[in-house]
């Protein structure tokens, strides 16, 4: 059924009779509701290929709207990864707001205020930037993405001003760990259908672990679809983009905080009503950091020049997709997760990686360092590698080392400086290729743009004197 004829609209016409709030209009522009889940990587939506988990209403969205295939975070950490898609920045022009429980410094524009100003009514609810704490940079009376309403969308359309136009961010908090084990199972997922990624040993366990992870994942899907049944009877479905995509990959060793597809890859869906393409497929490499500028241009309002990202609106609302919204390469990459290497130091595991539509190439800024974090004695109270968040997966990795040592060095082992991957024969980046003749010029031209492009972005670590990544305060316990 679709969007548009669902729930009547006179179910809640008298909770449209309060009392509303005068407020200056300045622009007309489409209602906005972003709906962002919470460690909810590609490809586990049904939209791309995944037959055991449910996304009844992401399909529905992606039936008539626009699919994007190929979404990348700016950093596959949580607190990186808002804070590039509120400001439309790479992350690691954020200064602080690069690492993980960190701040956010007002100077950096962020849109839902930008909307704000122009006359938008903003809120949100649930997990919206962070973790960390907004104070240090200066977000004392306020958050960067306008008004909590802990209640909910309701509470938030309740409050709105009637013709107001609104942009609300929708946070939900699934499928972040931890889960109640079995909880997949219980709701009816075929655990024996799930296909374990081939960096992990196929057994029960991990299976069991990510049912629990796709129970999560239906779960976010059906707050999406409750969202939209209210604005449907509100009468303002109709002029509401919604976008529905996760701020990194799942939480699993190997993919969250890992700049492989895993990690940084995740589904997008863009749904206008009538006024997108239909059912389109969209192959172009995009970022997050796209949706603040297409958000505020779609409104009107203009582009902060400091904002890295690119408007989609050409793409979205054009019969033929515009060449200067088409990239050949995409940049992402991370700074510091949890403090996760010896104790007690307070370093990250820095790295950067480029990727085209057939390689990526991952540049590891200091390999001595351990990705995921050290086996023990890390400063992160977790102890162990603090980097990946403890559940099934994880402990069935460490437990069984020395009968799946291959799958536990994929997760857990140092890496060398540079890697190098053939995407399209090797999509789970397994087969690391840069110390292959045969790749070298290609991996010259991979590192050559990639900093080329961290230089023009004035990336601190490839432009002196540089912001110290490492020392920033983790405000969070240790």
């Amino acid at each position: 059924m679709s969007l548009r004829n669902g729930v009547a609209v006179m179910l809640l016409a008298c909770l449209l009779m309060g009392n509303r709030k005068a407020s200056p209009i300045k622009t007309k522009g489409p209602n906005i509701l972003f709906c962002v889940a919470d460690d909810w990587g590609w490809p586990h939506a049904a939209g791309y290929g995944d037959s055991v988990v449910k996304t009844p209403t992401f399909n529905r969205l992606a039936a008539e709207g626009i699919l994007f295939e190929k979404a990348f975070v700016s950093s596959p950490s949580c607190t990186p990864s808002r804070g590039a898609i509120l400001t439309g920045q790479d992350f690691w022009r954020l200064e602080q707001g690069a690492n993980l429980w960190s701040t956010l410094d007002k100077k950096f524009p962020v849109y839902p205020l930008l909307l704000e100003k122009a006359g938008y009514f903003v809120g949100f609810w649930g997990k919206a930037w962070g973790p960390g704490d907004l104070a240090p940079g200066g977000y004392i009376d306020q958050y960067p993405s306008g008004n909590n309403y802990k209640d909910g969308l309701k509470e938030f359309m309740d409050a709105k001003p009637d013709g107001q136009p609104f942009c609300f961010w929708l946070g939900s908090k699934d499928p972040h760990r931890d889960y109640e084990k079995g909880s997949g199972a219980a709701a009816g997922i075929d655990v024996n259908a799930i296909k374990v990624p081939v960096f992990y040993p196929n057994e029960k366990e991990i299976q069991s672990d990510i049912a629990d992870y796709y129970y999560e994942v239906q779960r976010f899907d059906n707050t999406v679809n409750e969202a939209i049944k209210l604005l449907e009877s509100r009468g303002e479905l109709e002029n509401t983009i919604i976008v529905v995509t996760g701020d990194n990959g799942m939480p699993f060793p190997r993919c969250k905080a890992n700049v492989y597809d895993m990690g940084v890859r995740v589904p997008l869906v863009i749904w206008w009503g009538d006024r997108l393409k239909k059912a389109s497929v969209n192959r172009n490499l995009v970022s997050l950091t796209d949706l603040a500028p297409t958000f505020l241009d779609l409104a009107g309002v203009p582009i902060p020049a400091q904002m890295t990202g690119r408007s989609l609106k050409p793409l979205l609302t054009q019969s033929s997709e515009s060449k200067q919204n088409v990239r050949d390469f995409i940049v992402y990459g991370k700074e510091r997760h949890t403090p996760a290497q010896l104790k007690p130091s307070t370093n990250g595991y820095p790295s950067r990686a480029i990727s085209s539509d057939d390689y990526v190439y991952i540049l590891n800024l200091f390999p001595e360092r351990w990705p995921a974090g050290v086996p023990a004695g890390a400063t992160h109270s977790m102890n162990s590698f603090t980097d990946c968040d403890d559940g099934p997966t994880k402990r069935f990795l460490i437990k069984n080392q020395m009968n799946y040592q291959k799958f536990y060095d994929l997760s857990f082992a140092k890496r060398p400086k540079e890697e190098l991957y053939n995407i399209k024969s090797d999509p789970d980046q397994l087969v690391n290729l840069a110390q292959n003749a045969k790749f070298a010029e290609i991996k010259a031209k991979l590192s050559k743009k990639l900093t080329g492009y961290l230089k023009s972005g004035k990336d601190p670590r490839f432009v002196p004197p540089g912001f110290d990544f490492d020392a920033v305060k983790y405000r969070n316990k240790l």
